[in-house]
């Protein structure tokens, strides 16, 4: 399995960014996947889960303000981020679970001026 990021860039605070994650490989085993992003010094930390069913999970810090989506016919997963902050300042990464491992993508960055 081998995941892509794109849509990462510069956006002043308060704007919006559409983040993709284009999968491909051996993608019928995948079951849940994700956005995590990591800070400069810090922990990376899950942003966003989708399940194969689309049951959604955010962590708390952008609830109301992300949302994550999935097409399974374009093999592609999303993160919308709306309202963004400088705290949201990260490389963003997209993770995959397969039945036989889990993959990450090489992470694309958000960086949000204040």
């Amino acid at each position: 399995v081998q995941l892509v990021e794109s849509g990462g860039g510069l956006v002043q605070a308060g704007g919006s960014l559409r983040l993709s994650c284009t999968v491909s490989g051996n993608i019928f085993g995948i079951r849940n996947m994700g956005w995590y992003r990591q800070a400069p010094g810090k922990q990376r930390e899950l942003v966003a889960s989708i399940t194969s069913e689309t049951s959604t999970n955010y962590v708390d810090s952008v609830k109301g303000r992300f949302t994550i989506s999935r097409d399974h016919v374009k093999n592609l997963l999303y993160l919308q981020m709306n309202s963004l902050k400088p705290e949201d300042t990260a490389v963003y990464y997209c993770h995959a679970v397969s039945f036989i491992g889990d993959y990450w993508g090489q992470g694309t960055l958000v960086t949000v001026s204040s």
